[in-house]
């Protein structure tokens, strides 16, 4: 693990209103450095090696908080009560109808309209990592329960980035974390991601309707989907398939293999995906101990204005998101995803970003 002096921080501008925002930096021993703010728990920056030894910035993200604040990427932020959607944003729970916040059509995204990617978190320094707090009352974006969110970031000296997530709730009430970063390993700002060469452990992936909630439990083989052996994603993109054209692209769960068993007991973290770029040489694997990945390939980036003045246009990136199934709240293995008065929920999904020598 990195040591405490490896951690720093420092003023990251002001909110409007004038509320300060920080941002601290995590640091190893080969120069790679992870820079988080407390605005979100965001991931604005990860720096590392190419095949050459040349830094550059692997994350998509702004310049400002203000941008952060007010954009709708969601990019490198923490993601909470609720990663991806809940159809018509709505659930019932021990008989009890809860209507949340619409603000994707008629759905609950990504927590809703201030979810925990807009929040101010307390940060404060964990034995070389960084230790990330939220209080979010009940009736937080129209959620039961008073939950306390604690996510731990900690970076080791082989390049790997760990999240670990704990909440705890005075009430019964779904939880679904996750972190939304966008990556691009080629680390040139403007570049896209289809050249990058993507494998994920999943034989079936959710289908979606219209309004993107799942409605149907596929099959990756024989198609576009089917990521088993490693393939371009830029070649993914181009064949013809209703689903990519329903999304404009990849926009979907995976549900990870050796995991249709799994439940807060016996589940561990395994790698699941593995994402390399061939002209830089860095490779990204993901490992977690959930059931599902999402794989989305920045469809809906047009011109969303990026660090250093970037206009970030589709496929600028790609996000990997561990977490529970979209709309699982909603199916009939709810009670997967429904944290008990007492109990914790607990996630731990680790990034780890290397090189593959001389290929």
């Amino acid at each position: 693990m990195i040591s405490i002096a490896q951690l720093s921080s420092e003023p990251w501008g002001t909110l409007h209103g004038g509320d300060p925002v920080r941002l601290f930096t995590l640091r190893n021993a080969h120069g790679m450095k992870v820079a988080i703010s407390d605005l979100g728990a965001t991931l604005v920056s990860w720096h590392a090696p190419d095949r050459a030894g040349r830094l550059g910035d692997i994350l998509l993200g702004h310049d400002t908080p203000a941008e952060y604040v007010a954009a709708t990427t969601y990019m490198g932020g923490l993601i909470g009560r609720w990663a991806n959607r809940i159809a018509d944003a709505r659930f019932t729970l021990d008989g009890i109808e809860y209507t949340l916040d619409r603000n994707e059509g008629s759905n609950l995204l990504h927590g809703g309209t201030v979810g925990f990617h807009r929040a101010m978190w307390e940060a404060s320094e964990d034995n070389g990592a960084l230790l990330m707090r939220l209080e979010s009352p009940e009736g937080d974006a129209g959620f039961p329960g008073n939950v306390t969110t604690q996510v731990r970031y900690s970076l080791d000296d082989d390049g790997t980035l760990t999240i670990e997530y704990e909440a705890i709730t005075d009430a019964a009430t779904p939880l679904n974390l996750t972190s939304h970063a966008y990556f691009n390993l080629t680390g040139r700002p403007g570049a896209d991601v289809r050249g990058h060469v993507l494998s994920i452990d999943a034989d079936k992936f959710f289908e979606v309707d219209a309004a993107m909630i799942p409605c149907k439990l596929a099959e990756v083989a024989g198609n576009a989907f089917d990521f088993r052996q490693s393939a371009p994603i830029g070649a993914r993109l181009d064949w013809p398939h209703a689903q990519l054209a329903r999304a404009g692209g990849f926009d979907h769960c995976y549900v990870l293999r050796d995991a249709a068993g799994d439940d807060a007991e016996t589940s561990r973290a395994r790698q699941v995906a593995c994402a390399y770029d061939p002209g830089s040489g860095r490779e990204l694997t993901v490992s977690t101990d959930q059931r599902g990945l999402q794989f989305y390939s920045g469809n809906w980036l047009n011109g969303d204005s990026g660090r250093g003045g970037v206009a970030y246009q589709a496929h600028a990136g790609l996000c990997l998101e561990a977490g529970g199934f979209p709309n699982q709240v909603n199916m009939p293995d709810q009670d997967l995803v429904i944290v008990q008065a007492g109990d914790t929920y607990r996630q731990t999904t680790a990034y780890r970003v290397g090189v593959r020598e001389g290929v």
